[in-house]
């Protein structure tokens, strides 16, 4: 078998997204025939060599899993948590093999997550230039003028987690539920951390409530705290847009 990257290995097994898997290699956590590798090229065959991570011997490719779950509120998404706050991984019951998340959503945030062991597709939807888009539904508090929602769509500057500025891409905005606190549909290509509660901040509001209900291909159709597994159309579906994109127009629409 011809000789594959290390980290495509060890994803390929179901230990951990190939991203994880780079920082486990960096690490000095994975050997190969009793040997430490930390060199990021570094390959193996993964039918004749011998890879450990953490001590623990890979057995090749796992069959693939992947899930749909609808994250409650009040879940971390993570595989643990040091303060021992519910994570998603205590909501997946029965399921033959270890799945992972692919990306986020907050503690206090809901809606469309997806899980799975397969690590190429994992990082080709974590990446930030997949640009699939993602649709959410936001309740906020008061009601934003119409030129504070023409900023949101053409893009507004938020503060980042280590403390720099970026701007945001263009996004779809449109009202879904007219009220004192108003519910909009917004749909995004980036993933930024806390970014649709950063965008309203920055134009003077306050998110109560946020739910993703749209995932590239996927619709949200599961009641909280249940998951599904994909079909065979949807995989597929999933894969394609994580290759091509999922293109928001920079038209606005109301």
């Amino acid at each position: 078998m011809p000789l594959e990257r290390l980290q495509k290995i060890i994803a390929a097994a179901g230990v951990a997204s190939r991203r994880t898997a780079e920082k486990l290699i960096s690490s000095g956590a994975v050997q190969v025939n009793g040997a430490v590798v930390t060199e990021l090229g570094s390959k193996a065959d993964p039918e004749t060599d011998h890879v450990r991570v953490n001590g623990k011997l890979l057995h090749g490719a796992q069959r693939h899993h992947y899930l749909l779950l609808n994250k409650p509120k009040g879940y971390v998404t993570t595989m643990s948590d040091p303060e021992k706050r519910p994570t998603v991984m205590d909501l997946i019951r029965g399921v033959k093999g270890r799945v992972y998340p692919v990306g986020r959503l907050d503690y206090a945030s809901e809606g469309l997550l997806v899980l799975t062991n397969d690590g190429e597709l994992a990082h080709r939807l974590m990446k930030a230039a997949s640009h699939v888009a993602k649709t959410y539904v936001v309740k906020v508090a008061g009601t934003p003028k119409e030129e504070a929602i023409t900023k949101l769509r053409a893009g507004v500057s938020i503060a980042t987690d280590d403390g720099k500025r970026v701007k945001t891409g263009p996004a779809l905005v449109r009202v879904v539920k007219e009220a004192a606190n108003p519910w909009y549909e917004i749909t995004l290509v980036e993933g930024r951390n806390r970014q649709i509660r950063r965008m309203f901040e920055a134009v003077g509001h306050h998110v109560e409530k946020i739910k993703r209900v749209r995932y590239g291909p996927l619709t949200l159709d599961i009641p909280p705290g249940k998951f599904r597994s994909l079909t065979l159309k949807e995989v597929e579906q999933l894969k394609s847009a994580s290759m091509t994109g999922a293109k928001v127009s920079k038209k606005s629409i109301s």
